[in-house]
């Protein structure tokens, strides 16, 4: 057992909302659970019964009575309250527990001063929107595309879309032309809004060009609208610009009212990273985002009323997707644009500082403070202490995702940023728009674990041979179907890509791509992607368990480490790249010392063949390292193939992979 880091009070039950949860059940269905392990036995045991209650303990609005839960529990394919009608916006829009005049969005942003809306004002935005995708004849099924930030418009533009069954799909702006086409050209939007550009730190970044290509490549887009972003007031539209925000958003008489559509209406699509071939579509059904969500913000993070709900994310990624459900539960949301690396007011300089989002966070009141792995480690490599720079005393929860937290990262949260909140180690994916393992009120916090499986989340470890492992590594699996597994793929009619994704290698079981280790208590470590399998002498090892150690190192700024396979089935080759700090080189005493750490930390098959030094490690638009690209290029694949520029934060990254691939006598393309 790691050092346990937080318990739960002794009056967890009667101060969170899962322990209200668990007194309904009591009250209402006659069910009592002694501790967090048999209510999530039971929540995966008797589907029907858990998901129906939580229907039922969130009061869902249907606009027809719920007879049966789940008809068909066969993956894929499985058929959630079959009948129910329902719309995901209404619930958000509905935002229990709060007054019409209070907050509910509270935007800040490196382009503009900060906005708040109230709960009245985010719902008149959703209003006059609405009626303004009505003007452009949208209706059910109809795709509207956002290339726009992490601001008040894009989300009231979700919320719009959903409220007359629409469907939206959102990228960053900071996503290239190349990216952006690749993933809308599969949907054909009729509607585009994008933004003119933004500002990063203090750095002012013009997508006018950018908008430009897209909406040519885009003949479906017969409407395209203008967010005058960067420059407020714009001398002139641009030409691909056929509307502007101001005139979607016009004064109007029109009610708002929510069409009610089948549980199952696609809601948003949501995008594989990319990295190599055409993003995968994810098509996210209404009742399944607003089930999981449900369950997710208030049972296990324990979010409701009065709560300030921040996780830094961007409209790239599913996080963005999982802050917007907030609402649903009474949490208001904080948003943010912008570098979370340095200090910048719009319109001023910046200068480097990573207390920006823990300023933030201060600054707004928020509860519940989420963000990355590699920032909370990037704090802790620089010494800094959140606490001693911020008032964080209403800080409640903090949640870590997008890799694995180390139990050093843990400790850190504890010591630097405070002794009483919740920390939330949370894995999952844009597949599933969720985590599927976490954290929960009622279990203790331990370094580097994650606490548990989530509710109605039947996770398992499967040995190489198909069995069931407990404490041991094994692929990370889901044996029972979630209402928030995807409808399908876009554009995907018999749902061969959907399967070949998730079910050809355990056919009727979900098989996610990590490692997994879950331990007799349910406790889980997630050790990195299966498909970027580090094989030494027969034993499997998890690329997680070589970062938390070599990025330990305070020369180390990032690394990526590689397997090269023996075709001739000896040991192969292990190889680790690391990208060093500002003015440190990587000499015979460095790779002494990354090795003797490497050895005496984890063992000697951790030991790599070769360590070199890189400017930077290749990661997604959404964080995540490069590793199975990275090694396509290094076995030949020509580098095109083998990573989407388009879909990197520095394509430029990959260039030194090329060269050392190249000289060793390995011909990429």
């Amino acid at each position: 057992m790691s050092e346990v880091l937080w318990r739960p009070p002794a009056d967890v039950r009667q101060r969170t909302r899962i322990g209200g949860y668990l007194a309904w059940l009591e009250r209402t269905r006659g069910l009592r659970f002694a501790d967090y392990r048999q209510l999530w036995q039971w929540s995966v045991d008797d589907l029907a019964g858990f998901w129906e209650s939580i229907w039922d303990y969130f009061e869902v609005v249907g606009q027809q009575p719920v007879e049966q839960v789940l008809a068909d529990r066969r993956m894929p394919g499985a058929q959630w309250f079959p009948g129910a009608r329902l719309n995901y916006a209404e619930h958000v829009l509905r935002a229990p527990g709060l007054a019409e005049g209070a907050p509910v969005v509270i935007a800040h942003s490196q382009t503009r001063a900060p906005v708040t809306l109230t709960v009245g004002q985010l719902r008149d935005e959703v209003r006059r929107v609405r009626a303004g995708l009505r003007r452009l004849g949208v209706g059910p099924g109809d795709r509207v595309a956002a290339y726009a930030p992490n601001i008040p418009e894009t989300y009231v533009l979700m919320l719009a879309t959903a409220s007359l069954g629409g469907i939206f799909s959102s990228c960053a702006p900071e996503f290239g032309t190349r990216s952006v086409t690749d993933r809308w050209q599969q949907i054909e939007p009729t509607v585009l809004v994008a933004v003119d550009g933004y500002r990063y730190g203090d750095k002012s970044v013009d997508r006018r060009a950018e908008v430009a290509a897209i909406a040519d490549a885009l003949p479906s887009a017969r409407h395209r609208v203008l967010i005058p972003y960067l420059s407020a007031e714009p001398s002139a539209a641009p030409s691909w610009a056929t509307s502007t925000w101001e005139a979607l958003a016009a004064p109007t008489d029109e009610p708002l009212t929510f069409d009610p559509v089948p549980f199952d209406q696609p809601l948003y699509v949501l995008y594989s990273s990319g990295t190599t071939g055409l993003p995968k579509p994810i098509v996210h059904r209404h009742g399944g985002i607003l089930l999981e969500h449900l369950k997710m913000l208030a049972l296990h993070h324990d979010l409701g009323p009065g709560d300030r709900f921040f996780w830094f994310t961007t409209t790239g990624w599913m996080m963005w997707n999982y802050l917007a459900s907030g609402p649903a539960v009474g949490a208001a949301i904080v948003l943010f644009d912008g570098n979370p690396a340095v200090s910048a007011a719009p319109g001023g300089p910046a200068s480097p500082d990573l207390g920006t989002l823990w300023r933030l966070a201060a600054e707004t009141g928020a509860t519940y403070f989420g963000t990355s792995a590699p920032f909370l480690l990037a704090c802790r490599k620089e010494g800094l202490v959140p606490r001693r720079i911020a008032d964080l005393s209403r800080l409640r929860g903090v949640g870590s995702t997008g890799a694995p937290l180390p139990a050093q990262g843990f400790t850190w949260v504890y010591q630097s940023v405070g002794e009483d909140l919740q920390l939330t180690s949370l894995s999952g994916g844009t597949d599933v728009c969720t985590g599927f393992v976490g954290g929960v009120p009622l279990l203790p916090v331990r370094a580097g674990e994650i606490a548990c499986r989530c509710l109605g989340a039947r996770v398992e470890a499967r040995a190489a041979d198909g069995r069931t492992v407990v404490g041991e590594l094994g692929e990370l699996v889901i044996t029972e179907p979630m209402p928030s597994m995807p409808v399908g793929f876009w554009n995907d009619p018999d749902g061969s890509r959907y399967r070949q994704a998730y079910f050809d290698r355990y056919p009727g079981v979900w098989c996610h791509g990590d490692w997994i280790t879950i331990a007799e208590d349910g406790s889980c470590a997630i050790t990195g992607r299966s498909d970027a399998t580090l094989n030494r002498g027969g034993v499997r090892l998890g690329t997680a368990e070589f970062y938390s150690v070599v990025e330990a190192l305070p020369e180390v700024a990032d690394s990526l480490v590689i397997h090269l396979d023996d075709p001739q089935g000896g040991a192969g080759e292990l190889l680790l790249f690391v990208a060093l700090r500002a003015g440190v080189g990587l000499d015979d005493a460095l790779r002494t010392r990354i090795v003797r750490e490497l050895r005496s930390a984890l063992s000697p098959r951790h030991v790599p063949d070769g360590i070199h030094q890189v400017a930077a490690v290749p990661r997604t638009l959404s964080g995540k390292k490069l590793e199975v690209p990275v090694k396509k290029i290094l076995t030949g694949v020509p580098a095109g193939q083998a990573a989407a520029a388009g879909a990197l934060t520095d394509p430029a990254a990959l260039a030194p992979f090329i060269r050392f691939a190249q000289d060793r006598g390995t011909p990429v393309g």
